[in-house]
């Protein structure tokens, strides 16, 4: 694959019901990944204007370029926001990816990790994944994989390892634009 294709990324909750839908999502070629994001099989996708639909059916146009990461086998994925302050990381503690044709799918944890252009970091929902967690029955299995995720993902965050570069964020951003253009 020397070019980037389209797909659609799924959240779901996990009693199966559909949580956002972000409808146009390039994957980066892999020909293009930095040697550290092949050598862990990263899947990398960019966003920018796309159209989000979320459950209740709402839609609305992301105003953000986003470059997402997702590594096969963890419980996790980030997302990085191009702004005009830096690069800000929202990262979604979530099932590992599923991948059938253009569609991936994964299901959301509630926690998020979000670091800030000020390399500050924070831990948010943590209530709703309280919450959830009764409501929807989490097993002591999921429980502990979150957990995990959650672990890793923050061992990442705090020692700046892959994905968390801004410099690859940009770089991947930048040859996607080139290639919207027709320069690619």
């Amino acid at each position: 694959m020397d070019t980037f294709t389209p797909y659609v990324i799924k959240s779901f909750k996990h009693d199966g019901h559909l949580h956002r839908m972000w409808l146009t999502n390039w994957r980066v070629p892999s020909s293009m990944l930095h040697e550290e994001h092949q050598k862990q099989g990263m899947l990398v996708f960019i966003n920018s204007q796309t159209k989000i639909q979320e459950a209740d059916g709402k839609e609305w146009v992301s105003r953000i370029p986003g470059v997402s990461f997702f590594i096969p086998k963890m419980w996790f994925n980030i997302v990085a926001l191009i702004e005009e302050t830096g690069v800000r990381y929202y990262c979604n503690v979530a099932s590992p990816l599923y991948v059938n044709q253009q569609i991936l799918t994964y299901i959301d944890y509630d926690l998020d990790v979000i670091r800030l252009p000020d390399r500050s970091v924070h831990i948010v929902d943590q209530d709703e994944y309280e919450r959830h967690k009764l409501g929807y029955h989490y097993s002591s299995l999921v429980e502990t994989k979150v957990k995990e995720g959650l672990a890793a993902l923050l061992a990442l965050v705090n020692e700046d390892k892959p994905p968390f570069q801004d410099d690859m964020v940009i770089y991947y951003y930048e040859q996607w634009e080139k290639y919207k253009s027709g320069g690619g």
